[in-house]
């Protein structure tokens, strides 16, 4: 009897142990997964908060890109006024220079009508002929000489200047290279007393021929 007691005794101890340690494995197990759980549940956790800081990155950029384009918009709003402007005043330019062209176009004009009257009144005055100095027109009689170019005949100045020019260019006695030059033949020779003269000394010349 003592036998089977203390043998009761023991399996009631193995039960109670084997109860316990089930206990505490489920314990252990319920841990696990009470920690599972909670690393599951931070993991969520941070990843709800990476993707808070990934929005407001985003919310930042997108502010950062509107006020970009704003100060975008608000330059080229300023370029736009700038160049207006610009042009306003290139017109205004051109206003004021077409105004002075006006201005200058009619005193040029005034200019011209004042010009082209003084010359009519010039005109008006040169067609009123001269009378001519009865000195120049009284006739004289050139000397031998003078006469075998220009004939005997009585002429005034003018006159026997006329035709002495009209036998040198007759003769074509006018020098190549220098046309105010006369060159004389065989005939002027004895009228010049040299074999070439100036233009210029031909009145005082022909002056000494004249009586």
């Amino acid at each position: 009897m003592a036998k089977k007691k203390a043998t009761k005794k023991k399996a009631t101890k193995k039960k109670v142990a084997k109860k316990t340690t089930k206990k505490v494995a489920k314990k252990k197990v319920a841990k696990k997964k009470a920690t599972k759980k909670k690393a599951t549940k931070k993991k969520a956790t941070k990843k709800k908060a990476a993707k808070k800081k990934v929005a407001k990155k985003a919310t930042k950029k997108k502010a950062a890109k509107k006020k970009a384009t704003k100060k975008k918009v608000a330059k080229k709003a300023t370029t736009k006024s700038s160049k207006k402007k610009t042009k306003k005043v290139a017109k205004k330019k051109v206003a004021k220079k077409a105004t002075k062209k006006k201005a200058t176009k009619k005193k040029a004009t005034k200019k011209k009508a004042t010009t082209s009257s003084a010359k009519k009144k010039t005109k008006a005055k040169k067609k009123t002929k001269r009378k001519p100095n009865a000195a120049f027109m009284k006739p004289l009689t050139p000397s031998a000489a003078l006469a075998a170019v220009i004939g005997n005949k009585a002429v005034p100045r003018t006159e026997a200047v006329k035709k002495i020019w009209a036998y040198i260019r007759k003769h074509d006695l006018q020098n190549p290279k220098n046309k105010r030059n006369i060159l004389a033949d065989d005939k002027l020779k004895t009228v010049f007393g040299k074999k070439e003269i100036t233009m210029f000394e031909l009145a005082g010349i022909l002056g000494k021929h004249l009586s």
